[in-house]
């Protein structure tokens, strides 16, 4: 977690990471300009709802004291909620500030109980994803986080761990020249020469194939989505209208919530983001100036420049 136990120094500041304020920078200054483009702009995500999902506070009669009590009464305890969360569906949407876009849901049934983001893998995530893309107005710009299904590598490239022989295989499959007497370090700085050719993402292939154009969100920083907070009000609707806990019911709550998130819900979350991303270019620049009034020495590893340029590259617009 980059924690390290040693002896406290006199001057002690928890800093953030110098390459996520660097992407968090480029990203917070290509939204400001693309806003004053007027450049249609979509936010995309997952989520997922368990069949047990339900009102965690209800009303209740504090003068019973038990079922059996209830029943002599002639009142009903109502249906009891599923042990454990149960089943789950999961669910991908994208939205503008014109609403979700039409006929784009993904909804399919979960199958692990572990984190729902092992449910969805590449194959599936893209080919829903180049299904919503003749949907989108021509140009798009479309944010989406970094989760692993969202960033399959067009074809890999080789690294440190691949066997000398594959590595000269690959060159040969690109037309770089190699020679026999050259070490595996060697091989791989050709391969370093001419990766920028290779080492895209399959969906930011498949969107410039229309037109479109990806903008990362930042890692860590799910509060630039305003989807996410419409997730909260759909979930919040499945919850209230949530009866029977059966996940066939749960799936049509699902897209009544879905229906029933306006356009003027969608404008008012994306007003909210970017009151955000103005709270968080002012303190990038407070502490900015924190940094330059203070005598902090700060000592970065190498990984954070190169995890940066990577991330520039990937992220260019």
């Amino acid at each position: 977690m980059g924690f390290k136990f040693e002896k406290r120094k006199r001057q002690v500041v928890l800093l953030e990471r110098q390459d996520i304020i660097l992407w968090r920078r480029n990203y917070l200054r290509k939204t400001r300009n693309l806003r004053q483009e007027n450049a249609p702009i979509y936010y995309l995500d997952e989520s997922w709802v368990n069949e047990g999902h339900s009102e965690t506070r209800v009303w209740q009669d504090t003068t019973i004291k038990s079922s059996y009590e209830a029943s002599s009464s002639n009142l009903t305890v109502g249906l009891t909620a599923p042990k454990g969360k149960g089943r789950r569906l999961i669910i991908t949407h994208i939205g503008s500030k014109e609403g979700f876009v039409p006929d784009a849901a993904d909804i399919f049934i979960g199958k692990k109980s572990g984190d729902y983001h092992e449910e969805m893998d590449g194959n599936h995530f893209e080919t829903w994803f180049e299904t919503i893309m003749p949907k989108l107005k021509p140009q798009s710009i479309i944010v989406m986080d970094n989760a692993p299904y969202h960033s399959v590598k067009k074809e890999k490239i080789p690294t440190s761990s691949w066997k000398k022989s594959a590595i000269q295989e690959w060159l040969s499959q690109k037309k770089v020249a190699w020679n026999q007497d050259l070490i595996k370090i060697e091989l791989l700085q050709k391969v370093n020469e001419v990766k920028h050719l290779y080492d895209g993402y399959k969906v930011e292939e498949i969107a410039k194939k229309f037109g479109h154009k990806i903008l990362r969100l930042p890692p860590y920083h799910c509060e630039l989505n305003p989807i996410e907070m419409i997730w909260s009000q759909v979930k919040g609707y499945v919850a209230r209208g949530n009866k029977t806990f059966k996940l066939n019911e749960i799936k049509e709550l699902v897209i009544k919530g879905i229906e029933n998130v306006s356009t003027q819900n969608w404008a008012n979350y994306i007003n909210h983001v970017i009151k955000k991303e103005k709270e968080m270019w002012e303190i990038d620049g407070l502490i900015d100036e924190i940094w330059e009034n203070q005598n902090f020495i700060i000592s970065v590893n190498s990984d954070s420049s190169d995890s940066y340029s990577e991330i520039m590259s990937a992220n260019d617009l």
